[in-house]
């Protein structure tokens, strides 16, 4: 952190310190939200610089994608945590509360430490939002509390996942010694492009010289234009499917049996409690990235067998294909956009056998509806369209509407609260005769946005965040 000297003079107003979690996120939401974007790095520069630039205290590895970045950063945090590194890890949006973006050692900032890490910024964020054109965003702020923080801790290595894009996300102030790229997929085509070859632009920004791209299996153009950056800045490049992939895997009770092939050995009997083929290979990314980041040269060893084991056993991915009820089953997860639900429905047929699956679905307005419901019509056998607590939720009719069109009138329910959605889809799972299905067999699948199941997981774990409290969600 920057010495109290850089703290604004005496005729400056310095804000009053926040003293509750509340007051925090209040002061947070306040600011810019990343729909009123405006690509630039020259904020998130100035305010780092005002703080000591923190982010040149620790190495990094960076991810970025459309689809598995935090899946795949809490598998990086393991497998370093388990070489006995301290780690950070920053991921974005959140699912139940915003603390979870921060995270030391594997665990969320308590609210007292992030009531900490805001006070400690706070004063610096009234000194940009003077000196630059536009204020600080939500997400720069929060990016330079976590980039102080880590400093703060210390820690050796930060595992950051990009907001939005890559070249102009704010976290990529950093050079990061390996960068990961996720599948590329078209999202977020109002601010990144429409094709996948312009969001693959914007997502090879955070590939810097002289590091190593661990790259998931892409798109032709996208894998292209990944190539010709890693090759401009000299990066070495590492390709799921030719360097590191996944050799075999199994579905079995709780998750999977994986083999992976590594950058240095393969590794075999690994369990991973998650569900899908889509997150054996986000398993098999996170290895390869810890396998670049923990050694380099001809003479690099592999990582110790029973140690990413450990590792992977401990993994956790909250609402993603995460079983939070019983009786009937409730399945959430964070897909929202088509490449995410169609990854869902593969790993339904794969690791269940539910019948009838019956469909809560609750997406934002900026949001590819049609796309969702038709790569998750084949597994539903019937919807209920609904809505969560944001004011970018599409209303729950015009989702109605659009699901009539590809389920037919018979299997589409529209119900406004997200409460009384579930209650009305666990009752259809219950009574399966309904739609043609055995009694007892049903289960409940709460997805469209990360919102939704967040705000889902709050109301059936008895979370601490009710529905309808504000939140910020913009980089989903």
């Amino acid at each position: 952190m920057s010495d109290a000297s850089a703290l604004p003079d005496d005729e400056t107003v310095v804000p009053r310190a926040a003293e509750t979690f509340s007051e925090v996120e209040d002061a947070l939401l306040s600011r810019w939200p990343e729909t009123r974007l405006e690509p630039s790095l020259e904020r998130i520069e100035a305010f780092l610089e005002l703080l000591g630039d923190p982010q040149r205290s620790f190495r990094m590895v960076h991810l970025t994608g459309t689809n598995g970045k935090t899946s795949t950063s809490r598998m990086i945090d393991a497998l370093l945590r388990a070489l006995e590194l301290r780690t950070g890890r920053f991921t974005s949006p959140h699912v139940e509360t915003m603390n979870e973006r921060i995270s030391v050692d594997g665990e969320p900032l308590d609210d007292e430490a992030f009531v900490r890490a805001f006070n400690d910024v706070a004063p610096y964020t009234h000194l940009v939002d003077e000196d630059q054109t536009h204020p600080l965003s939500f997400f720069e702020t929060v990016v330079g509390m976590a980039y102080a923080a880590f400093a703060d801790a210390p820690v050796d290595v930060a595992v950051v996942e990009v907001g939005m894009g890559g070249s102009w996300d704010a976290t990529n102030v950093a050079d990061a010694d390996v960068a990961v790229v996720l599948p590329v997929a078209v999202d977020h085509a109002r601010y990144l492009g429409g094709t996948v070859e312009a969001i693959a632009h914007e997502k090879a920004g955070i590939i810097k010289a002289g590091s190593t791209v661990v790259m998931a299996q892409q798109e032709a153009e996208a894998g292209a234009v990944l190539m010709a950056r890693a090759t401009e800045v000299g990066a070495t490049v590492a390709r799921e499917g030719l360097e590191f992939g996944v050799v075999s895997r199994t579905p079995a009770v709780g998750g999977q049996m994986l083999s992976l092939q590594g950058l240095r050995a393969r590794y075999d009997d690994v369990f991973l409690p998650l569900y899908g083929a889509h997150q054996a290979q986000n398993a098999a990314v996170a290895l390869a990235a810890v396998e670049a980041f923990a050694a380099s040269g001809p003479d690099a060893q592999a990582l110790d067998a029973e140690l990413v084991r450990a590792a992977f056993a401990d993994v956790t991915s909250p609402a993603r294909l995460e079983v939070v009820r019983r009786s009937p089953t409730v399945v959430l997860d964070a897909a929202h956009n088509p490449h995410g639900a169609e990854a869902v429905g593969a790993a339904l047929e794969d690791s269940f056998t539910f019948e009838p699956l019956i469909g809560v679905l609750g997406v934002m307005g900026d949001k590819d509806a049609e796309g969702l419901l038709v790569a998750l019509e084949p597994h539903l056998a019937h919807v209920v369209c609904t809505q969560n607590s944001t004011d970018r939720a599409m209303p729950a009719a015009e989702l109605g509407a659009a699901a009539v069109e590809v389920f037919g009138e018979d299997r589409v329910t529209v119900i406004d609260r997200l409460l009384d959605a579930i209650d009305a889809a666990a009752a259809l799972a219950e009574a399966g005769e309904t739609v043609g299905s055995s009694i007892g067999s049903g289960a409940v699948l709460v997805t469209g946005s990360v919102v939704t199941a967040g705000e889902a997981r709050t109301l059936l774990t008895r979370g601490r965040r009710a529905p309808g409290t504000p939140r910020e969600e913009d980089h989903e």
